[in-house]
């Protein structure tokens, strides 16, 4: 069959393969799943995108005690900013801007009457 020598020289490039990769691979998963929810949320437009980013990196600090909270925030709709802004998402415009809330437009579309203070 197999010496032992050939054995135990496979032994040692397996733990070397074991202790090097295996916990750089487990730390790459980890980070990947940690933004995921900030994947989530910048797929589907969510508004609050850039929230939910911040709470998955506070989320690696607290040891993944905050994570199901943002995927929760990035899977839900945001109906409270729907109420405010008329749309739950933040769709880029054409030219790559988002454009500004509902209320910033109106107030830049109402031109002060002449001769009124």
């Amino acid at each position: 069959m197999h010496s032992g020598e050939f054995v135990d020289t496979l032994a040692g490039y397996l733990a070397i393969f074991v202790l090097i990769f295996v916990p750089a691979l487990l730390i790459y998963l980890f980070w990947m799943v940690h933004i995921l929810p900030e994947k989530i949320a910048e797929r589907r437009h969510h508004p609050q995108a850039e929230a939910i980013k911040t709470l998955c990196l506070l989320s690696l600090v607290f040891g993944g005690l905050l994570w199901p909270l943002a995927w929760l925030w990035a899977t839900s709709k945001p109906v409270l900013y729907k109420m405010a802004y008329g749309s739950d998402t933040s769709q880029p415009a054409p030219g790559g801007q988002v454009p500004p809330p509902p209320h910033e437009r109106d107030l830049a579309a109402i031109q002060p009457v002449p001769g009124e203070h």
